[in-house]
């Protein structure tokens, strides 16, 4: 869930005195990542990472007994510093059995009860049903049905076909050859989004519930359009060192302490590691003290030349990079 630093009062706003919220600065949405993915989809190590995340800040809410109410693309972002999604944006949340707000969700995103309760709300009329935490899972599940297929699924979500049947177009989505990931086997992320999307409520899995499928036991690896996309505070250099510098010890270290002084420009550098074997192998890994200075470097290191070659400057998960586990260099 997005930090809040302070409250303060704006008295010079048009409108008279305002109260502002000073919230910590994240990063990419997952709005900006479903665009770039151009209609492909996301990685599957994305889909999980963002599932996982934002099902444990649910889990956080509703055992707190708050419902967000507004879960969509555009309200989880990318946090660099803690290498995690977060959520945003609570200006439709409520205590779970004390509603104030009759609007909630956007379109696309709705779950049925809440869309019923909107009827009702603007015929002025009263919903026998109150809306709960399960509106929450409804929203993530159309998350990350759009995540997988790459596409947006408002009219989908509001045709008469998905009514009658929304199993069976999630099953058509999942079997689609249009999919990239079509490839891996993805029936236990099939059937976690099912198990979010049931028309009822009641039978409707919950947070806790959910983190428990066996999707998340599976090891995916992130694509490296995830390292370019997703910040964090180490950078990993690509095409920089060749095989002859690595056997040799006078060129590998003067190429090291090249590397540091080029680096160190951006920030200071925590540490430095260019691995002469096995996964990682020729890959330089820095780290920096922070996320700023990374995406500084990563900026200004892509497509720099070093000794004849086009530098690729990705990200790379700090808490991979901490256990020393080196993703191969997929390029």
């Amino acid at each position: 869930v997005v930090t809040l630093y302070g409250v303060f009062t704006n008295h010079y706003s048009a409108n008279g005195p305002s109260r502002c919220l000073l919230l910590e600065l994240l990063d990419i949405s997952v709005s900006e990542l479903l665009l770039h993915s151009s209609n492909q989809g996301c990685s599957m190590w994305m889909i999980q990472h963002c599932a996982r995340d934002v099902l444990e800040a649910l889990a956080f809410l509703h055992h707190k007994g708050y419902v967000h109410a507004d879960l969509k693309p555009r309200n989880i972002l990318w946090s660099a510093e803690e290498e995690c999604f977060k959520l945003i944006d609570f200006g439709l949340s409520f205590k779970e059995g004390n509603q104030d707000v009759k609007y909630i969700q956007t379109d696309g995103y709705r779950a049925p009860e809440a869309e019923l309760q909107n009827c009702l709300a603007q015929a002025g009329l009263q919903s026998e049903t109150e809306c709960t935490s399960a509106v929450d899972l409804w929203s993530l599940g159309i998350v990350l049905l759009e995540m997988f297929s790459g596409m947006k699924l408002k009219h989908t979500v509001q045709s008469q076909e998905w009514k009658t049947n929304s199993s069976a177009i999630i099953d058509r989505i999942f079997a689609s050859e249009g999919v990239v990931n079509s490839a891996i086997p993805t029936y236990h992320l099939r059937d976690l989004i099912k198990s979010m999307l049931h028309c009822d409520q009641g039978k409707r899995a919950s947070a806790e519930k959910a983190l428990c499928s066996p999707f998340f036991s599976i090891p995916f690896a992130p694509h490296i359009e995830d390292l370019v996309m997703l910040p964090t505070p180490v950078l990993r250099l690509l095409n920089v060192l060749s095989d002859a510098s690595l056997q040799c010890e006078e060129e590998y270290e003067d190429i090291l302490e090249d590397i540091r002084e080029e680096c160190q420009k951006y920030g200071p550098v925590v540490s430095l590691l260019i691995p002469k074997e096995n996964t990682g192998k020729g890959q330089v890994f820095v780290e920096y003290a922070n996320a700023g200075d990374s995406k500084a470097a990563q900026k200004m290191l892509t497509g720099k030349i070093f000794d004849g070659k086009f530098v690729v400057a990705t990200f790379y998960p700090l808490s991979a990079y901490k256990r020393g586990y080196l993703y191969q260099n997929l390029l």
